[in-house]
């Protein structure tokens, strides 16, 4: 069995220079950070890969540049997630 792996990011355009990790780990720390994230709905996106590279910050550090474009992904993926949820609940 994999050892599970999550990472948390916060962006706020306004305010920030590049999104955040707020919340990562592997074992029973990824399952807390999936858990919460399924606790307030927040859509999940796996990718093994990306939650390597988000692995090696440290909680509260901005993502390095070289991840700017599969984050930026991910945002996108996030966006069009939500406004699917929201017109069908229309």
């Amino acid at each position: 069995m994999l050892t599970p792996k999550a990472a948390a990011l916060k962006y706020h355009a306004n305010r920030d220079l590049a999104p955040k990790v707020v919340a990562s780990g592997r074992g029973e720390i990824a399952l807390k950070i999936l858990e919460k994230a399924k606790a307030f709905d927040v859509p999940i996106f796996q990718n093994e890969y990306l939650a390597d590279a988000l692995l090696k910050h440290e909680v509260g550090s901005e993502i390095d540049p070289q991840l700017f474009q599969a984050v930026a992904e991910v945002f996108i993926w996030l966006m069009k997630t939500e406004k699917r949820i929201e017109l069908s609940s229309h």
